[in-house]
């Protein structure tokens, strides 16, 4: 085994025991009692020793292993033909006290024993068991080539059972680097779980043949400028689950639409094109969004008040919170926050709750109060019921939910530097204790990056790409960063740098040179497994960058050379997956005050492959629950199902996207399947997605809305105990205190200068010589216009001759 790893069999699977085991009949109208279909495949077994009639001389059945972790009594007997479903033997494991941990039988981690698999294959694997708890799981490690053997993922939670039932489901596609699986049943709770009769077939289905006909967009995908424009400056993009995108403006930067009382947004239909402005009651821009459980878009802050000409003050947050119900098209008042925040971070755990940080208060000065919102009671909590670190974690701090419910800060943000140490952490919010987290490259250049959760979510990998930073204002990054929050002390490593494309600094596109990358990076997962990044700029709200390419998550490799869209999308611009499996583009608004209102969408080279997959049917699609098993039909085989979160993206910014794979069992027809749902919420917290079923092509059907969330559970959520070792020192809250300093200049714009949408930056880029010439010749070909100069101060030397106007004009 490779140094630095932990041995699998120990590699933690925290999960609490449920209150009460539930009665099976219980689980009707979840789908848990859906007669198993056979496997579709129909082969060689690859499991040694599948029903236990060889037995070693310590009593265990040859090719078979003890093994788990925690803190909890068990034992794992070879039983004899009593309890058998065929032959002389089964392999029983009893929990009878448990405190954290799970124990498992497993296949042993023997050259000789272990299946060996082949990259991008996938294998249907079952088994006869009969249990006693509903804290169960199928789960499965890999052999990587390079890093040993490791935990791979739980495919199936197995409700009780008297009898014996089978259990079959399919292994998702075999990543790269991998010659040999092993697997078995998880047991998380207390009670008895015996297993018979294994069973490992491959299921690969052959990808058809090319289709395409179209050209470059085969390998490259199509952009397309829709032919109506974005009625409103939208710097907010929300997919609703009726399959509508909210577009929400406010003032949309534009300080005399603030000083009117003019706040829009906007709801499109992607099926009609049509274009509906809404009636916005207070200045959103620039506040937080997150969709709760049922569908409602809560929409927190926003923009009090514009920086003040004379430096006085810089932008100012609202306390005010609104629901914007997609049933009404409308928004709804709900209570205050206990103080503004201007940029915050928002982010839904696995209880339906929402915590924020971060953000502007009312008096500009930076946020240091955590606040969240009670799903049970719906409303703001006050300071008090809320843990409080007294941490100021800056603004838009990318707060991604992990798997046992801590939260991963990946270090991107907006605005200056990141946070003092590492850049990055880990905050237990039921311990209240922060643990640094070191790798992140260069991080106070990650001004505007954008942090993904990998596809899968049950991967628990994080990529952190480009940035910059708004106060120095150098090139933009092209610096990747990759982190595993599965090892026991995860750190971030290097990842491939961002490909680079054509840059225009004002004298038309020229390609990209040496380390220049991009920051207002957009970053949307894609059904098919990949990352679609696109969009971006090389300095401070200028210099569009055109370049697009997909990150595979597998290969750990961007494919570049991927279609552009021929508008520039840098400040206040938003990417997302629309539910045909689409991407739509808005906005772009450069420092000289301007907004590019085309609407441009991008279709992916998955859609010139061939006729689509179709979802035909889907069962309990409004009450989907954790642990469960739901079938649907699809037209045609497909490989992979998944859910993914809808957008609610701004400022390069949505913590809570996600990809959460689907293990599925496959009926002898090919077109039933039957999904296991995952029992853990913080790998898919409630609220309504779309699935989506792809097929061996990679080409993905129209995405099926489905809400999952609900009533209690089978089972316990199967929570693993990663991260478990960090080097760190854990930290405790800093002393109370109101709130942390923030310059009147953190948005990196002079405000001496023009209106408060124009930023005239307060630190040019450096190849811009430190003359009123050369900055006068930058500001005149970046597009702005006339500027007045805001009373007697001209830090930057663009008045030289006091005529009152910047440049001379």
């Amino acid at each position: 085994m490779a140094l630095n790893v932990t041995p699998p069999r120990r590699r933690p699977s925290r999960g609490r025991r449920a209150a009460a085991a539930l009665l099976l009949a219980s689980a009707g109208s979840f789908g848990l009692l859906l007669a198993a279909p056979g496997p579709a495949a129909a082969g060689s077994n690859l499991v040694v020793n599948p029903g236990f009639e060889s037995v070693g001389s310590d009593g265990m059945p040859t090719c078979w292993e003890k093994s788990g972790w925690g803190n909890n009594d068990s034992t794992v007997t070879t039983t004899d033909a009593s309890e058998a479903h065929s032959g002389g033997r089964a392999l029983s494991v009893t929990v009878t006290r448990r405190v954290d941990g799970d124990r498992k039988a497993m296949m042993a981690e023997d050259t000789s024993c272990a299946p060996d698999v082949a990259p991008s294959h996938q294998y249907d694997l079952s088994l006869w068991y009969k249990s006693t708890t509903p804290d169960a799981s199928v789960t499965v490690f890999r052999h990587d080539v390079k890093a040993g053997w490791q935990y791979w993922t739980d495919l199936k939670s197995l409700p009780v059972s008297a009898g014996y039932t089978q259990a079959t489901v399919r292994t998702p596609v075999v990543p790269p680097g991998t010659d040999q699986i092993t697997w078995g049943v998880s047991v998380y709770g207390t009670g008895t779980v015996t297993t018979d009769d294994y069973d490992m077939e491959d299921a690969t289905l052959p990808a058809a043949g090319s289709l395409c006909t179209a050209g470059d967009a085969c390998t490259k995908g199509r952009w397309e400028v829709m032919p109506f424009r974005n009625p409103v400056r939208s710097m907010h993009s929300v997919v609703l689950h009726n399959g509508k995108v909210l577009l929400v403006a406010g003032s949309g930067n534009d300080p005399s639409m603030f000083k009117a009382g003019t706040f829009t947004s906007a709801v499109y239909d992607p099926k009609t094109g049509a274009m509906k402005t809404i009636p916005t009651p207070v200045d959103m821009f620039c506040g937080g969004h997150v969709q709760l459980s049922d569908g409602r878009v809560l929409i927190m802050s926003g923009n009090k008040s514009y920086p003040a000409a004379d430096g006085s003050h810089g932008y100012e947050g609202l306390k005010d919170s609104y629901l914007f119900d997609p049933a009404t098209e409308s928004y709804q008042k709900v209570n205050d926050l206990n103080e503004g925040h201007w940029y915050p971070s928002a982010t839904e755990l696995g209880n339906g709750d929402v915590i924020t940080f971060g953000g502007l208060k009312e008096d500009s000065t930076g946020s240091v109060t955590a606040e969240k919102f009670s799903q049970a009671q719906q409303k703001w909590l006050p300071r008090t019921e809320v843990n409080q670190t007294w941490s100021y974690w800056g603004l838009y701090p990318s707060m991604i939910l992990m798997q046992d419910g801590r939260l991963f800060y990946s270090g991107s943000h907006v605005f200056g530097n990141g946070t003092p140490g590492g850049g990055a952490a880990v905050y237990d919010y039921g311990a209240n204790r922060i643990t640094d987290v070191p790798g992140l490259q260069d991080k106070d250049h990650r001004d505007q990056s954008m942090s993904v959760l990998l596809p899968p979510a049950q991967d628990q990998r994080v990529l952190t790409m480009g940035g910059g930073n708004v106060n120095s204002n150098p090139e933009a990054s092209r610096l990747t960063d990759l982190i595993d929050l599965k090892q026991p002390n995860p750190l971030y490593v290097p990842g491939p740098l961002l490909p680079q494309g054509t840059v225009d600094q004002g004298q038309g596109p020229k390609p990209e040179t040496g380390a220049q990358g991009k920051m207002y990076v957009s970053a949307v997962l894609m059904p098919d497994g990949k990352v679609l990044e696109t969009g971006g700029g090389l300095h401070d709200r200028a210099d569009p960058v055109y370049e697009a390419s997909f990150y595979d998550p597998a290969g750990n490799a961007f494919q570049p050379g991927l279609a552009t869209d021929p508008i520039p999308r840098t400040y206040h611009s938003s990417a997302f997956l629309l539910p045909d499996g689409r991407v739509m583009a808005v906005g772009d608004n450069p420092g000289n005050g301007t907004f590019d209102d085309h609407v441009s969408v991008y279709t992916p080279p998955y859609l010139f492959k061939g006729a689509r997959p179709q979802i035909t049917s889907v069962a309990n699609a409004d009450k989907w629950q954790y642990a469960s098993t739901q079938r649907v039909t699809v037209d045609r085989p497909v490989v992979k199902a998944e859910l993914i979160r809808p957008a609610a993206v701004t400022h390069s910014s949505d913590p809570n996207q996600r990809f959460v794979d689907l293990p599925m069992t496959v009926g002898a027809d090919g077109t039933t399947l039957d999904l296991n749902v995952t029992s853990n919420p913080n790998l898919a917290p409630p609220g309504w997605y779309m699935l989506f079923a792809v097929d061996a092509a990679g080409i993905p059907s129209v995405a099926s809305w489905v809400h999952l969330g609900g009533p209690d559970a089978m089972a316990a959520p199967m929570v693993h105990g990663f991260a478990g070792h960090m080097s760190a020192k854990p930290t405790g809250p800093e002393r109370p205190h109101a709130a942390h300093p923030v310059s009147p200049e953190i948005a990196g714009c002079d405000r001496h200068y023009g209106s408060a949408d124009v930023c005239v930056p307060t630190v040019f880029p450096s190849e811009v010589a430190r003359t009123t010439a050369a900055r006068c010749g930058w500001l005149r070909a970046h597009g702005y216009g006339s500027l007045r100069l805001n009373g007697r101060d001209d830090p930057l030397r663009l008045d030289p001759r006091g005529t009152g106007r910047a440049c001379g004009r």
